[in-house]
């Protein structure tokens, strides 16, 4: 199921003149007997409620007072979440003949016309109060408590995202709870405004309307939502047109090295974050350990551990990096083992991660691991490779959605198709000299959609984690003939290089082998041409030179000041 929970008004939405029907009542109940949540989100005060309306056992949970306050029936206990209702304000409309007048826990209540001297009063006191409308009722509330803060503090003790939630209503003080729903639905009978931002108007009204938004929902689930709301925009055409991935699929990403992969990645996560979508990235090389937004689990020397990553991932609104940097390749694989049942769990009950992402798939799901068919089925997960040939084929047969990058992205489309024996799909032109991003709908596509190269606003590192701490291996690492040793990494190359002898520097400088190294081994150009430009210029010092380097290095990759013995310190400036 991707819709987890319906959050239904009752005045004008379940209920007709105070009075819910037996029927409507059934049809609460069928949706509950297919595992989803029911939360009532209603004006009305809680005694209220429960005269005029005995079958609040059919809920998981109540929201009263328009937000105020937290009801479960299962255990008849109740929690105030908001201040209480103020005496001051209730005695100065009594004095001026307010009547009638409703005192709840936290709301106070009253019925047109008399907002006006509602206003007066709270400026008279000088209280920091709201008011509320409900059609002619009249609620004064604390300020920023609403039906969406209560149906927010319930999701939340039910641990359920938002957006896994339809909501329906009728009212002026239903717009900021349905606007948190990853669905809204009006009622007929609701006034227009309702109707205006809904995602769906129902045909019928009252406690019927919501008998034929629950049939829907039972039989469409995530269909009944528009994807523009609990969907992933992936990007957009040359004409501006948005293209989005469908919730609960499955999208793999592939590409050669240095094409922009990571980079995409990245800004699809400035995506989620602005669609209030949790996710987590399992990063085998460290290109997330600075990511916007996010908290990481392990780091450059420090590996994750099973509880911790399934402790942050148990809190919603976080979004968790699990760095496996730090560990060697059997440990990721018993590692990510170890955390996809419980994120499957997690995600079938509550919804979070929105979306899980798998970066350098081929250390977490090499191609040799046994999975079965459909694991992945209904996560929303993004899978990051090099090519589709280097993970599990059970993961193949699973993808929604195709996106490949760089110089080799149409060769990529063609021979997936012929491995996975679909009907290679047509390519529309691009201009000559740029490096398409295509995007192949599995499910709808007969051809290939280009989508524009777009940046995250973000710097992204690229695997600065890998480089930083990793190990680049042994014909690949920097040598240092004067020092007798090997660099494997950046923190390495950093240390040695502050024992150079003016001598071996400058001939390293001279060969142009540290932009060299930077370029070709750690792929990292604007290290390299920064570089060289340091390694060409003659009117620079070596010791200058050598510290104009490091701070280069350190800058780039978040890495600790290393000095050369006997020189000045030099301060690392914040990374670009």
């Amino acid at each position: 199921m991707h819709f987890l929970a319906l959050a239904v008004d009752y005045d004008g939405t379940i209920a007709e003149n105070g009075s819910v029907p037996p029927e409507v009542c059934a049809s609460l109940a069928a949706l509950k007997h297919s595992g989803r949540k029911l939360l009532l989100i209603t004006g009305r005060e809680l005694q209220a409620l429960k005269h005029h309306f005995a079958q609040l056992s059919l809920f998981d949970l109540v929201v009263a007072e328009n937000g105020a306050l937290l009801y479960d029936p299962t255990t008849d206990t109740e929690e105030l979440i908001a201040d209480p209702a103020s005496t001051e304000l209730v005695g100065r409309l009594r004095e001026k003949g307010v009547s009638p007048l409703s005192v709840g826990r936290s709301v106070v209540a009253t019925w047109h016309p008399f907002e006006e001297a509602v206003i007066s009063t709270i400026r008279e006191l000088g209280l920091e109060l709201q008011i509320s409308f409900n059609k002619d009722a009249i609620m004064i509330l604390p300020s920023c408590v609403n039906k969406a803060s209560g149906l927010s503090a319930a999701l939340s003790r039910l641990g359920i995202c938002e957006l896994n939630v339809v909501g329906v209503g009728d009212a002026e003080n239903d717009h900021a709870f349905l606007a948190l729903c990853g669905c809204a639905a009006a009622v007929s009978n609701a006034i227009e405004s309702i109707k205006a931002r809904a995602d769906i108007c129902l045909t019928q009204d009252h406690g019927r309307g919501v008998c034929e938004l629950i049939e829907r929902l039972l039989q469409q689930d995530a269909a009944l939502g528009k994807i523009e709301r609990i969907g992933l925009q992936l990007g957009q055409t040359d004409d501006e047109r948005p293209v989005w991935l469908p919730p609960g699929s499955v999208l793999l990403i592939i590409g050669n090295s240095g094409c922009g992969k990571s980079s995409y990645v990245t800004w699809l996560t400035e995506r989620m974050v602005q669609a209030r979508q949790d996710f987590c990235i399992i990063d085998p090389e460290g290109d997330y350990l600075c990511l916007e937004d996010a908290v990481t689990v392990g780091g450059l020397t420090t590996p994750p551990t099973t509880e911790e990553s399934l402790r942050l991932l148990l809190q919603a609104r976080l979004n968790v990096v699990v760095s496996t940097l730090a560990l060697d390749p059997p440990a990721r694989v018993q590692l990510f083992g170890e955390l996809l049942p419980f994120i499957q769990r997690l995600r079938s009950t509550s919804g979070r991660p929105y979306w899980l992402i798998v970066d350098e798939a081929h250390y977490m799901l090499p191609q040799r691991a046994v999975w079965p068919l459909g694991f992945l089925a209904n996560m929303g997960a993004i899978i990051v490779a090099l090519d589709f040939d280097q993970v599990c084929p059970a993961l193949l047969e699973g993808v929604d959605m195709l996106v490949t990058l760089g110089s080799t992205a149409r060769e990529l489309v063609q021979r997936f198709a012929h491995h996975t024996q679909r009907t290679c799909p047509a390519f529309p032109a691009h201009p000559p000299g740029l490096e398409p991003v295509c995007l192949w709908d599995l499910h709808q596509g007969e051809a290939v959609v280009l989508l524009e190269q777009l940046q995250p606003h973000q710097k992204h590192h690229r695997h600065s984690g890998k480089y930083a701490a990793g190990n680049v291996g042994a014909w690949r690492a920097f040598y240092f003939p004067a020092l007798g040793k090997h660099a494997s990494n950046l923190t390495e190359f950093l240390s040695a290089l502050a024992q150079l002898d003016a001598r071996a520097f400058g001939e390293h400088r001279r060969a142009g082998d540290f932009s060299n190294w930077f370029r070709e081994v750690i792929r990292d150009d604007v290290l390299a041409n920064k570089t060289r430009l340091i390694e060409n210029d003659d009117a620079v010092s070596i010791q200058v030179a050598l510290e104009q380097i490091s701070r280069l290095v350190q800058s780039r990759y978040h890495l600790e000041q290393v000095d050369a013995p006997g020189a000045a310190p030099v301060t690392a400036p914040t990374h670009e």
